[in-house]
């Protein structure tokens, strides 16, 4: 494992198998509809493509990029957007796919701003939802895992722009935060 890392919490595999049993889910609640997955940058880009390539129904594609970390590893409360969508939502049967879920802010933030653009329907699937009492309750339709209140990293999630090249989900020490 990469320097770092205290504990792998979930393999290639665990996450292969969660991932398809997510793509199945939303193939067969979307039968006959066509969708927007909206990638939430730059954490849900592996997700993302996986879940993808995994689902059977027609799918079309777009990307925001919000902010409310910086490079540290606790949110600060404030979301930004630094990349808006390049496609209208209007109409469309959207999900917004995340890496994870903590607080539950940046999310809330999201699904607001969707739904003041119209789409015909609004989900979200997140492969992860940390376990996180008190935290802002959101409605996730589709969740790979959950995890505990603990900062991860690989398969997309990053610390300080580093890891999100390993293809499992691990701990990041505390005394490397």
């Amino acid at each position: 494992m990469a320097p770092r890392i205290e504990k792998m919490m979930l393999t290639p595999e665990e996450i292969r198998e969660g991932v398809w049993r997510l793509a199945r889910q939303i193939s067969t609640d979307y039968e006959g509809k066509e969708i927007l997955l909206v990638g939430v940058l730059k954490g849900a880009f592996v997700f993302l493509a996986d879940l993808a390539r995994l689902i059977t129904v027609p799918v079309q594609f777009d990307f925001i990029a919000v902010s409310s970390y910086g490079s540290a590893t606790k949110t600060s409360g404030v979301v930004r957007i630094k990349k808006d969508l390049d496609m209208d939502v209007r109409g469309k049967h959207v999900i917004i796919v995340e890496d994870i879920v903590d607080t539950g802010l940046t999310l809330a933030y999201l699904m607001r701003n969707m739904l003041a653009r119209g789409p015909a329907s609004l989900e979200v699937c997140a492969l992860l939802e940390k376990e996180i009492p008190g935290k802002s309750e959101v409605n996730i339709k589709y969740v790979g895992f959950k995890i505990p209140d603990v900062f991860v990293v690989g398969y997309g999630l990053d610390w300080a722009e580093n890891y999100r090249n390993l293809p499992y989900i691990a701990a990041l020490s505390k005394d490397s935060q």
